[in-house]
């Protein structure tokens, strides 16, 4: 599992917890965030994606079902992209950039929206891992986040995909979840009503039993 911008492992936990009850799993942190060592450029979507391969080759893993939040969604796309063999399944929880809102302040303002309603609980993982990511890295990374193309990346994908949002997420909208689905070749999309952008926190449950439902479906088929 991957993180979004400026998060940590931490926000997964929960998540985490379910589906370990499935088999192995592992949360990823990427450089410079979660109070980890930050790199002296920018990390593109490609280079995050490129060291998430690197780390599941160093666990020996074969073989994997990706999930990815919110830009952690990029990240996992990219590597179903450069490594297709290692990818059985994409999971894209609360997937960006929209493209009709890739600019910083529509999405400041979405996250401002998001919020407002979120969990006090989810709230106060943003907060601190934001300040143990720090406003530079953030906006360093920013600029990747916007720029990449998940949607026309996701055409090149082999792996069965599931985009999942909350139905009540200003970041990751429903239109541009269905277009999502509607790129990726085997995509589906699947809304848990009432959560928003942390559903994967505010929902664990529900979220862990569509990833798993999905996968086996997926697994039958194939």
């Amino acid at each position: 599992m991957v993180h979004g911008l400026g998060m940590s492992h931490r926000y997964l936990a929960r998540l985490h917890r379910e589906l370990v009850r499935e088999g192995a799993v592992h949360s990823v942190v990427l450089p410079g965030f979660g109070g980890t060592r930050k790199p002296s450029g920018v990390m593109s979507v490609p280079d995050g994606a490129a060291l998430l391969g690197e780390a599941l080759d160093a666990l020996g893993i074969a073989c994997a079902v990706l999930v990815g939040h919110s830009m952690g969604a990029q990240f996992v796309t990219e590597l179903a992209v450069q490594r297709p063999s290692l990818v059985t399944h994409l999971v894209l929880v609360g997937p960006v950039t929209d493209r009709a809102r890739a600019r910083p302040l529509a999405q400041a303002l979405d996250l401002t929206r998001n919020s407002l309603r979120e969990s006090p609980s989810g709230n106060a993982l943003t907060v601190t891992d934001y300040l143990r990511c720090g406003p530079r890295w953030y906006l360093t990374e920013l600029a990747p986040m916007l720029e990449y193309r998940t949607d026309e990346r996701l055409r090149r994908v082999t792996a069965p995909t599931l985009v999942l949002r909350g139905g009540n997420d200003p970041v990751a909208r429903g239109p541009w979840c269905a277009h999502l689905a509607g790129a990726a070749p085997a995509g589906t999309l699947v809304e848990i009503p009432r959560h928003r952008h942390l559903v994967q926190h505010t929902a664990a449950h529900a979220t862990a039993a569509v990833v798993v439902e999905h996968s086996r479906q997926d697994l039958a088929i194939g």
